[in-house]
């Protein structure tokens, strides 16, 4: 069964609401769903809590729904190239959640495996352990961390079919397959859409069944975040 839909619109039709847990993989602004966040942000819905490593930056990525005033929570890593982000947080206009890189990867792997917590060392002794168990393994204090399961997950593929299979490109994998896996409902976008049964298995990153909806976007703008050069 396909599960193409003929835009990013139409593939948040009728998935997405107000005061939602929406995760968007990607790092700074690399492997980002650039075409769901637009939709997202077209869409009108508002209070949302969004899960993702970092929060675009002004007028892009996640940026947009800062903007628009969507966003009443972000749980992210790093921050630091949004002005408006900055502004919000430091108004009292917007939550944070800061979360150990390293701890939000796992956080969202654990969800898409059904693990409910884990224990880790990364934070012990931190503003990060406030209010969290902890307890001591070996002689080594652990804080518990909960999973994420957010209610929908936007990811970015390379490559997939039509049964949903996904193969990043390089560092643009990053985030994408644990957000793809978390997700209560999943919607990804993809370059190039091919036929089920074209794809490699053995070169499948993210099976199908992780993906609910897919939607073809064949020119990203792929914008760089920071463009470093040598000097000649």
């Amino acid at each position: 069964m396909s599960k193409v839909f003929p835009n990013a619109h139409a593939a948040l039709a009728g998935i997405v609401q107000d005061g939602q847990t929406i995760a968007v993989g990607g790092f700074g602004l690399c492997g980002i769903p650039e075409a769901l966040i637009a939709a997202l942000r077209d869409s009108a819905v508002k209070n949302l809590t969004c899960i993702s490593n970092n929060a675009g930056v002004d007028g892009f990525g996640l940026g947009m729904l800062l903007a628009t005033r969507q966003v009443r929570k972000m749980i992210a890593s790093y921050v630091g190239e949004n002005k408006e982000f900055e502004r919000q947080y430091l108004a009292g206009e917007l939550e944070l959640e800061f979360t150990p890189q390293g701890t939000l990867a796992e956080k969202l792997r654990a969800g898409g495996a059904g693990i409910p917590a884990f224990f880790t060392r990364t934070g012990v002794g931190t503003i990060v352990a406030d209010g969290k168990e902890i307890r001591e393994f070996d002689g080594h204090k652990y804080v518990m961390e909960h999973a994420l399961v957010p209610d929908v997950s936007l990811v970015k593929a390379w490559m997939a079919d039509r049964s949903g299979n996904l193969v990043f490109r390089r560092t643009a994998r990053n985030f994408n397959p644990n957000v793809a896996m978390a997700g209560q409902v999943t919607v990804a976008e993809a370059e190039v859409i091919v036929a089920t049964g074209e794809l490699d298995p053995d070169q499948i990153h993210l099976p199908g069944i992780f993906v609910h909806r897919l939607v073809h976007n064949p020119n990203p703008e792929k914008r760089i975040e920071q463009r470093t050069v040598r000097a000649r």
